[in-house]
């Protein structure tokens, strides 16, 4: 019996070390969804000097907890070429890279 309340304390102590705050989340994903915004405005724009900034980031729910993915969700405004333009970049927390959503003009 001493042995699996050890070996359910190690599995606990791991799982919490693993763990990342929200803002952690967010941290490590932020360069990657600014690069993927660039790169999908500066094609739109012809403007391969364009340069990006996040405007406001959020980690988003899956709508069901038994299927779905959480997501990190960034806007990013992206200017260049006398160019301005935001773009919603979402990143699933399931390994899969960022993708560029529609833009909001």
């Amino acid at each position: 019996m001493m042995k699996f309340h050890v070996f359910a304390a190690t599995i606990c102590a791991l799982g919490l070390a693993g763990c990342q705050t929200t803002d952690q989340q967010l941290d490590a994903e932020q360069q990657q969804a600014i690069q993927t915004a660039v790169s999908r405005v500066s094609f739109d724009m012809n403007c391969p000097s364009a340069t990006g900034q996040v405007l406001s980031r959020q980690m988003i729910e899956p709508v069901s907890i038994r299927f779905g993915v959480q997501r990190a969700e960034y806007t990013i405004g992206v200017e260049g070429c006398g160019q301005r333009q935001t773009i919603v970049v979402l990143c699933p927390q399931d390994g899969s890279g960022c993708f560029a959503g529609g833009s909001r003009e």
